[in-house]
């Protein structure tokens, strides 16, 4: 055993002393956690190499679409594991998930294929991290939540600022102790320029590239340079857009950090207001209301122009009477009324992870946040407990910004959203739209 391995080893120690009974424990008897990966690609490998980091699991399986993305992933992952094996690879998940012999599956393909491939996994017995938003359509989502509960699989949702320490810190110090006062408002955005602003015309796809398969039960766009690797977003036909992406994580944090759960409502307007020449079709400029009771958490995003407040590009501001508390990705600052503001940094862990500092794409600032999930997800799949990031609150998060984008749909239309009914009170035309149609010969995994 080398130096790298020990410390790999060490650490995993570490993680199950703090977990109790671990995966740790199963590698002292031979059985190190059997682990696939659908989709090994920029975000894909994040989340397993942070697994990796914390647990001496053994990477057998690894699927997707691209030939070439693929073995580069097996490659990486040959070198980054303490066995040094070549994980088995695979062009069709389903295939890969015949084996059952996996323990915990990873899911992070383009988000019209989270429902389909994280159901055939909890079906095939393995528990699972899926990517955020968990569904492209709310009866998705709902089938999603259905197969973990009635398989009894733990689920974890990539909304990893639930496990970010220095937000756990600001909740617990900020929110849990009343330091604001009476909370009136809160605002969340996001200023990036991410949506993608070239016209490039349609080609035939890259030859490592199996396009049908990747397009799956999406509705078949002409192949495009912007789609493949990581571009997808792009269009709605894949995802949901910035509120997809962005928003569900400053929602999720905000729910998480002030114990709320579904919106009574939920308004949005917007649409491709500045950019109007791009490929792209998802919004450049959105704003909605989720209406929790009394309180309304205000999502605005606009790709162009400067941030309100240029070291919160993207975050949330919550506004007490006593006090406003800023949280994003790279820190926190708590201004009270009266005394001295408070001001946190993300902590880096180059000096526990020095891998993190030359891995390639890594957002370095996330990475704990990562291992702190995936330790997160160990500690329950050892106690069968729920995680921080249950696929229920993963439902309702992913649900809310879906909901946003089809109230801007139907014009800024208000959808009041039944909980118990667990559609759109009233309201027909929007509960038309709850699924969206899927692509021969894929079947929705929705059952009315």
């Amino acid at each position: 055993m080398n130096r790298r391995e020990f410390l790999q080893l060490s650490a995993a120690s570490a993680a199950a002393s703090a977990l109790g009974k671990s995966a740790f424990a199963d590698v002292i008897n031979g059985k190190p956690k059997r682990v696939g990966l659908i989709g090994p690609g920029w975000y894909g490998k994040a989340d397993l190499f942070r697994l990796i980091q914390v647990a001496p699991v053994e990477v057998v399986s690894l699927c997707d679409v691209d030939k070439k993305m693929l073995n580069d992933a097996a490659d990486m992952v040959a070198q980054r594991q303490v066995s040094k094996k070549r994980p088995r690879t695979y062009a069709d998940y389903r295939q890969m998930l015949k084996e059952k012999d996996l323990d915990i599956v990873l899911i992070a393909t383009p988000d019209h294929w989270h429902a389909l491939s994280m159901i055939e996994a909890v079906e095939a017995g393995a528990d699972i991290y899926v990517q955020k938003p968990i569904s492209v359509d709310v009866r998705e989502g709902q089938a999603m939540l259905a197969a973990a509960r009635r398989t009894k699989r733990v689920v974890q949702v990539g909304t990893q600022r639930r496990s970010t320490p220095h937000l756990i810190e600001a909740r617990d110090r900020f929110l849990k102790t009343g330091a604001l006062g009476n909370i009136g408002m809160v605002e969340i955005y996001c200023y990036y320029h991410m949506r993608n602003g070239s016209n490039p015309p349609d080609t035939a796809p890259p030859e490592n590239l199996d396009y049908e398969m990747w397009t799956g039960p999406a509705p078949m766009r002409p192949y495009n340079s912007i789609v493949h690797p990581r571009g997808w977003r792009a269009f709605m036909e894949y995802g949901n857009g910035i509120v997809g992406d962005m928003c569900v994580h400053m929602l999720d944090m905000v729910r998480w950090s002030m114990e709320l759960g579904w919106p009574d409502r939920v308004t949005s307007t917007g649409g491709i207001l500045s950019d109007k020449t791009a490929k792209a079709n998802i919004s450049d400029t959105q704003g909605a209301v989720f209406q929790f009771g009394n309180l309304p958490v205000i999502w605005q995003h606009r790709s162009y122009g400067h941030a309100a407040d240029p070291k919160y590009p993207w975050g949330a501001t919550i506004y007490g009477d006593k006090g406003t508390l800023k949280m994003s990705v790279q820190g926190y600052d708590f201004i009270p009324m009266r005394g001295d503001a408070i001001h946190k940094d993300v902590v880096y862990e180059f000096d526990k992870y020095p891998e993190d500092k030359t891995e390639k794409d890594l957002e370095t600032h996330v990475a704990p946040a990562i291992r702190g999930h995936m330790n997160d997800l160990l500690a329950n799949i050892a106690t069968r407990g729920r995680p921080v990031a249950d696929i229920e609150q993963g439902y309702i998060s992913s649900t809310s910004c879906i909901l946003a984008n089809l109230s801007m749909k139907l014009g800024g239309r208000s959808l009041k959203w039944d909980s118990v009914k667990q559609e759109v009170a009233n309201d027909p035309e929007a509960n038309a739209q709850l699924a969206r149609p899927y692509r021969a010969p894929w079947k929705h995994p929705y059952a009315a």
